[in-house]
């Protein structure tokens, strides 16, 4: 952190601690994101990971509990695949096991229905009357929305949305 004159401001170690509390208490975070946090503030290694150890032991801060936001939030507002969801994850330094559990929590049936709803509304959007170009700007969509490619495949032909009289 810094002031005004851009001169870094060190916290105590009860200064950064309330500050990170109030961090957490907005909204769900990575632990790896409240160690870069303490770190920008100024803390040594040995108080961040002990100002880490008091706010798992106070449930400010709950990896399980930010896995399963993070993966229900990026699923519902933002419509984003499993692929996507996972990496999104990674970066947040989330350990594989609670990654496999949060998305093991999306619905099955409810992925595949955001799937087919996303495809339908891009292909409502595309003006490309070829059906093989049209059927790859929407499987390009659906990949960069981090859904699986046979997922992709299955929808596509169930719905016609390419509308091709070819089969996938």
């Amino acid at each position: 952190m810094e002031d005004q004159r851009g001169r870094q401001l060190v916290l105590s170690k009860q200064q950064a601690r309330q500050k990170i509390e109030s961090y957490c208490a907005y909204q769900e975070r990575s632990q790896q994101e409240v160690r870069n946090k303490l770190y920008e503030m100024g803390l040594r290694t040995a108080d961040v990971e002990e100002v880490i150890a008091e706010l798992i032991q106070t449930n400010f801060l709950n990896e399980e509990r930010f896995a399963l936001a993070y993966a229900s939030g990026k699923f519902r507002l933002k419509q984003w695949g499993r692929k996507k969801i996972r990496q999104g994850l990674k970066v947040k330094g989330v350990p594989d096991k609670l990654i496999s559990k949060a998305l093991s929590s999306i619905e099955d049936s409810q992925y595949v229905r955001t799937l087919a709803d996303i495809l339908a509304k891009k292909s409502s959007q595309l003006t490309e009357k070829h059906p093989a170009k049209r059927k790859n700007k929407l499987v390009q969509y659906a990949i960069s929305k981090g859904y699986e490619t046979d997922l992709i495949f299955d929808t596509l032909k169930s719905s016609n949305l390419a509308k091709s009289g070819e089969n996938f």
